[in-house]
């Protein structure tokens, strides 16, 4: 390593810690649940998307025990060549009876689903309209594919009409792509309003259901079953390590879209498949999803029920509308000093900073999961206000 290139990196180290965005890894001791070991510290987890506690169910881990007999504990190669097993067509097959759509295809993880669908569909003479708080993946999958990058304002119907308009002329094709749960705000896409003014303008439609499949809707379909929207939505992204408790992702469109991209998406064809023992927890946590409705009926009860305690306390949970609840603190040193007040209390909520959100507007982030106890989400509260107050947050 050149003494130039060490210099570079450690002034951009020191240009993180002064701005209050340099990031460490903490470790955790053990499975992904309600209450954790981290650092050696036992705390109340707020800061996992295992949303509905299935990383660490007995169930799942019988099924992942069997396909490793069975499967081994690798894939061997990319579904192209020789690692297309029958394990992942039939996930496929009930991942889009589970979406309402013709075809499905696996991705290794989310991140890249959208950056393979995104770099794939579209091309340097289109035009993608993305809501202004999307997820990098999105952002990152627009880049790879050379179209222009048009954002409109968080959820401004108003503004992506007359974005619409502007480039109604625009002979290429034309995308609206946006997260149904914003993973930082914890609030919900107007997709109804999205599909008409797509209808209206003939633009494709593309769904980032990430935070929502297994959760919304009256089967956990998703957002798109929520607000009854299935069949509606041309194109869905969903992942399996969220509420889902595995690992991996899946698009679910028509078969049209989805044998182009077997075809087309790099980040399909070149890497090795996804390992049988994660195929098979997904097929188990889905059929819980389908058969537990009771999970995210607690999920959402509690949620609903600890946002609107937050909020009576006086903490601005800006539109947080679901399980995703953020506490606004504003100030990058700030949250990180509340985060860390709140660890050596027994509770754990992650510092969000830049880029992961505007600057201006870092905050606690806490994600809760059906597996949380009444009596620990009662003792969270009564920490929150004691240091929100101590740090005149409140």
């Amino acid at each position: 390593m050149s003494a130039e290139f060490k210099k570079f990196l450690a002034e951009e180290k020191r240009l993180l810690q002064e701005k209050g965005c340099y990031r460490q890894m903490k470790t955790m001791d053990g499975a992904s649940q309600a209450k954790i070991s981290l650092n050696g510290k036992e705390v109340i987890n707020f800061a996992s998307n295992n949303y509905l506690g299935l990383a660490n169910s007995n169930l799942l881990k019988q099924a992942v025990i069997k396909s490793l007999n069975e499967f081994g504990a690798g894939a061997g190669a990319s579904r192209l060549l020789s690692g297309n097993l029958a394990l992942h067509e039939q996930l496929e097959k009930i991942l889009a009876q589970f979406k309402k759509t013709p075809a499905a295809l696996l991705f290794n993880c989310g991140y890249m689903a959208n950056c393979g669908l995104l770099s794939a569909l579209s091309f340097r003479h289109d035009i993608i309209f993305s809501d202004q708080y999307n997820h990098a993946s999105i952002i990152d999958g627009i880049i790879l594919s050379r179209a222009k990058l048009i954002r409109y304002p968080h959820k401004d119907m108003a503004e992506l009409r007359k974005l619409l308009i502007q480039n109604q002329q625009h002979r290429a094709k034309r995308f609206i792509v946006t997260d149904s749960v914003f993973s930082m705000d914890g609030d919900i896409a107007p997709l109804r309003d999205i599909v008409d003014l797509a209808t209206e303008f003939e633009a494709t439609v593309i769904v980032d259901e990430a935070h929502a499949t297994g959760i919304y809707g009256k089967n956990g379909h998703g957002i798109t079953e929520l607000l009854d929207l299935e069949g509606e939505v041309d194109i869905q992204m969903g992942t399996l390590g969220k509420a889902l408790g595995g690992f991996g992702a899946f698009v679910a469109a028509d078969s049209l879209v989805i044998d182009y991209l077997i075809n087309k998406a790099r980040p399909f064809i070149f890497t090795t498949a996804l390992p049988p023992p994660a195929i098979a927890a997904a097929l188990k946590a889905l059929d819980i999803v389908q058969n537990r409705p009771d999970l995210r009926d607690t999920l959402l009860q509690q949620a609903n029920w600890f946002r609107e305690e937050l909020k009576n306390i006086g903490f601005n949970t800006l539109n947080s509308e679901t399980h995703i609840i953020p506490i606004l603190v504003g100030e990058n040193e700030k949250a990180v000093q509340f985060s860390q007040k709140l660890v050596d209390a027994g509770i754990y909520a992650p510092a969000i900073r830049p880029p992961t959100v505007p600057q201006g507007t870092a905050r606690l982030r806490i994600s809760l999961m059906a597996t949380h106890k009444m009596p620990d989400l009662e003792k969270a509260l009564q920490i929150l206000v004691k240091i929100g107050k101590k740090i005149r947050l409140i």
